[in-house]
């Protein structure tokens, strides 16, 4: 499972949808969330997977390297979906007990979470799938960048979000290292029920943690030795400009969410 997390990396190869500006790609995952939660109904909830499918089609991203993705919230997954369908009350199908029975409404209701649920995880995949680290933090910079009239640290926040998010593949390839240097030396992570699965990896978070530490101190001495100290009177060595490809994109963007407000206005 740890192998699967593909969230915070960063598929290299030429598509139209890398060559996007990053702020674009910012804007388009926050208005296809958005659109996620306008639709009410199942067409609305399959109008997003058919677009979805369109952009994952342009990026050049196989899908099931996306897919692969999902099986790190597959237990979140069930968890969500089980108390819908057995705690919504409704017109009960099979009744268990006075407070707990499966019904139609909590069925639709969890298939309705449950897809959702996967379309945001996926969206969200595809723009760090699809954007640099470097690039990110320059799309946030550059897009947050009316809030620096109220003083607010815009430049700090960009980088430190790029930071977190460049972490989580590194966290990950370090916690399978310890996992196998572990397993070699007779730790057991498979057999078991969840509750020991769980008990199981916690011998993982000391040294998981002590290298977190040690990578962020190392990276704090890396910025001080090269004078970092912020944005201000920083230049950019490629700046971001908007081309016609972008205004086709945010186009599109707006298309889509329009369609999400007429599915909104007929119920579907």
């Amino acid at each position: 499972m740890i192998r699967d997390i593909t969230i915070g990396q960063y598929y290299a190869v030429d598509s139209p949808v890398h060559r996007l500006d990053p702020r674009v790609k910012l804007a388009g995952t926050l208005l296809y969330i958005v659109g996620l939660f306008l639709v009410k109904g199942f067409v609305g909830y399959l109008f997003g997977a058919l677009f979805l499918a369109g952009v994952i089609r342009l990026s050049k991203v196989p899908f099931r390297y996306m897919v692969r993705g999902l099986k790190a919230i597959v237990l979140l997954l069930l968890i969500s979906v089980s108390f819908n369908i057995f705690l919504t009350k409704g017109t009960p199908i099979i009744q268990f007990t006075k407070n707990i029975a499966i019904t139609w409404e909590g069925l639709s209701l969890a298939a309705r979470m449950a897809t959702r649920l996967v379309l945001l995880i996926i969206s969200s995949t595809i723009m760090t799938l699809t954007t640099t680290p470097n690039d990110l933090t320059d799309g946030l910079e550059k897009g947050l960048g009316f809030l620096k009239v109220v003083k607010v640290p815009v430049h700090e926040i960009a980088m430190m979000m790029s930071i977190a998010l460049r972490f989580i593949p590194i966290l990950i390839e370090e916690t399978d290292k310890i996992m196998k240097a572990q397993i070699a030396r007779g730790a057991d992570f498979e057999s078991g029920n969840l509750i020991q699965k769980v008990k199981s990896m916690v011998p993982l978070l000391v040294p998981l943690f002590i290298s977190a530490f040690r990578r962020a101190g190392d990276l704090a001495m890396a910025m001080e030795a090269r004078c970092y100290h912020g944005g201000e009177g920083r230049t950019k060595m490629k700046p971001l400009i908007y081309q016609k490809r972008d205004y086709i994109a945010y186009g599109v963007l707006v298309a889509f969410l329009a369609g999400c407000l007429i599915l909104r206005h007929f119920g579907l």
